[in-house]
C-alpha cells in the first residue's frame, strides 16, 4: 500500500473522541470514587481479592458506571458482556446466557438496567442465583423504585458520588495535556459549569474547545459550546431531589436557599404549574394557620402563572415562595387532619349527639332531638360554656394543638379561655347537681 494512500485513510478514519481516549485502564486510573475504589474499600477489595458480587450502580451521568464495570471484570478476569437497555431485549439476555456458559462465567453489565421492565429484570435472577452471572446493573434512577425487589435483594447497591469541582479540574487538565492545549483557571471554570458535573461530557467539552480555538478564554469556551447544559429530568430523581430541597428550604424558612432551588428548577426546564402546586401544599401543610394568608398568596401565584406563563409568570412564583419561607411556621393543621382520621378509622361511626341532631319532624323532637341544644349567638361572647360537640365517646379529646408561632398564637390564647370556661362551667353544673 503506498504512503498516499495509507495518510488519506487515516485522514478519512473516524477520530477516537477525547472521553474513550482518556478512559481509565486500571482503577487506580479511576478520578473520584474514592468512597468504594480507595484502599480497603469495598470494591477495591473485590477487585484485588477477584470475589467480585452482583451489584447495582447508583449515580449521576457521566461519573464512571461503565469504566468501573470494565475495570471490575477486568481485574476478575471474567469475560465482559454488556446490554444496553435501551437498545436491548430478552435474547440479548439469552444470547449472554451461551456466552457465560462457554467460558463457566461471565460479568454481565446493563447499562441503564431500570429502562428494563419487570419480565426482563426477572430473567436475570435464575442465572444471577446460579452464579452464571456477576450482575453489575447501572442507573441514574433510584434502585428502590426502579429495580425489581427480586433482583434488588440478589445485588449490592453501590452510591457513586459526583466528581467533586478538583476532581472535575484534575480532568481538565489531563484533556488539555493530551490535546497539546493550555487551558487557564477561568475558562476551566466554565467548562465545568458548562458540563454540570458529567465527566464525559467536560472531556468533551475540552476537546471541542481545543480543536476550535488556538487562544482559550471564558468567552471563547461558551462560543464554540454554546449555552450551559444543566443535568435535570423533570420525570426523575434529580428533579424530585430538587423539589425537595426547595421544600425543605421554605420549611426550614430560607428564603435564600428557596429562591435558589426555585430558580434551579425552573432553569433547568421544570414546569411552573408543578412548582405551584407544590407552594399550595407547603402553604397548607407547613404554614397554615400560623398565617392564612400564605394560602391565599400561593393561590394568586398560581393563578398569575396560569395567565402569565414563562417568563413573566416566574416573578409570581418567586414572590410566593419568598413569603412562605419567610411566614411563621405551623403543621398543626395537618396533625390534627391526621389525627382525626386516625381516630374516625379507630371508632368508626359514632353516633350523633341527640343535642346537635335536627329536628324537623314531631317524632324526632319526642325523641329528643335537639333538646338542650344551645344557640351560641345568644351565649356572652356567642360561646356556650359547657356545650359539647363531639360523640359521648370523645368529650375532651384534641385533634388540633395550635403553635405559639403567628396567628396561631392567638388563637391558641383564645382556645385556652374558652376551655377554661368549659371546665368553669362544668364545675358548676356538678355544684348544682350535688346541691339537688
Amino acid at each position: 500500500m503506498s504512503a498516499d494512500l495509507t495518510a488519506d485513510l487515516f485522514a478519512t478514519a473516524p477520530r477516537v473522541p477525547l472521553p474513550e481516549r482518556l478512559r481509565p485502564q486500571s482503577l487506580e486510573e479511576v478520578v473520584g470514587q474514592q468512597h468504594l475504589l480507595g484502599p480497603g474499600k469495598v470494591l477495591r477489595v473485590a477487585a484485588e481479592r477477584q470475589q467480585l458480587h452482583s451489584m447495582i450502580l447508583w449515580g449521576p451521568p457521566g461519573v464512571g458506571k461503565t469504566t468501573l464495570a470494565r475495570l471490575l471484570a477486568r481485574s476478575s478476569g471474567l469475560p465482559f458482556i454488556s446490554i444496553s437497555a435501551v437498545l436491548g431485549g430478552v435474547k440479548d439476555i439469552r444470547d449472554a446466557v451461551e456466552q457465560a456458559r462457554l467460558s463457566g462465567q461471565a460479568l454481565v453489565f446493563v447499562d441503564e438496567v431500570h429502562r428494563f421492565n419487570k419480565a426482563q429484570q426477572d430473567a436475570f435472577l435464575p442465572h444471577v442465583e446460579s452464579g452464571l452471572f456477576v450482575f453489575i446493573g447501572a442507573t441514574t434512577e433510584n434502585p428502590s423504585f426502579e429495580v425489581n425487589a427480586a433482583l434488588l435483594s440478589r445485588a449490592r447497591v453501590h452510591v457513586l458520588q459526583a466528581l467533586t469541582e478538583d476532581e472535575q479540574l484534575s480532568l481538565v487538565a489531563r484533556g488539555a495535556q493530551a490535546m497539546g492545549a493550555t487551558i487557564d483557571g477561568p475558562s476551566a471554570q466554565t467548562l465545568l459549569a458548562w458540563a454540570d458535573g458529567d465527566a464525559r461530557r467536560l472531556l468533551n467539552g475540552v476537546e471541542a474547545v481545543a480543536l476550535a480555538a488556538d487562544s482559550i478564554t471564558p468567552e471563547r469556551v461558551r462560543e464554540v459550546l454554546g449555552e450551559r447544559q444543566r443535568r435535570f429530568d423533570k420525570g426523575g430523581d434529580n428533579f424530585y431531589d430538587q423539589l425537595s430541597a426547595f421544600h425543605k428550604s421554605v420549611r426550614g424558612s430560607d428564603p435564600d436557599a428557596a429562591i435558589y432551588w426555585l430558580v434551579r428548577m425552573l432553569d433547568g426546564g421544570a414546569d411552573g404549574k408543578t412548582l405551584s402546586r407544590r407552594m399550595l401544599a407547603i402553604a397548607a401543610e407547613d404554614i397554615g394557620l400560623a398565617d392564612p394568608r400564605a394560602l391565599q398568596l400561593a393561590v394568586a401565584a398560581s393563578e398569575t402563572f396560569e395567565r402569565l406563563g414563562s417568563p413573566e409568570g416566574e416573578l409570581a412564583l418567586a414572590e410566593a415562595a419568598l413569603y412562605l419561607a419567610v411566614a411563621p411556621k405551623s403543621n398543626a393543621a395537618y396533625l390534627a387532619l391526621k389525627a382525626a382520621r386516625a381516630q374516625v378509622a379507630a371508632d368508626g361511626a359514632l353516633p350523633v349527639p341527640w343535642h346537635l341532631r335536627n329536628a324537623p319532624t314531631r317524632l324526632m323532637k319526642e325523641l329528643g332531638a335537639g333538646a338542650e341544644y344551645r344557640y351560641a349567638h345568644d351565649e356572652p361572647e356567642a360561646f356556650a360554656a359547657g356545650q359539647t360537640y363531639l360523640p359521648e365517646a370523645l368529650v375532651g379529646r384534641q385533634f388540633y394543638s395550635p403553635s405559639p408561632r403567628g396567628l396561631e398564637g392567638r388563637i391558641a390564647e383564645k382556645l385556652e379561655r374558652l376551655r377554661a370556661a368549659n371546665q368553669e362551667s362544668a364545675i358548676g353544673r356538678s355544684s348544682e347537681a350535688a346541691d339537688r
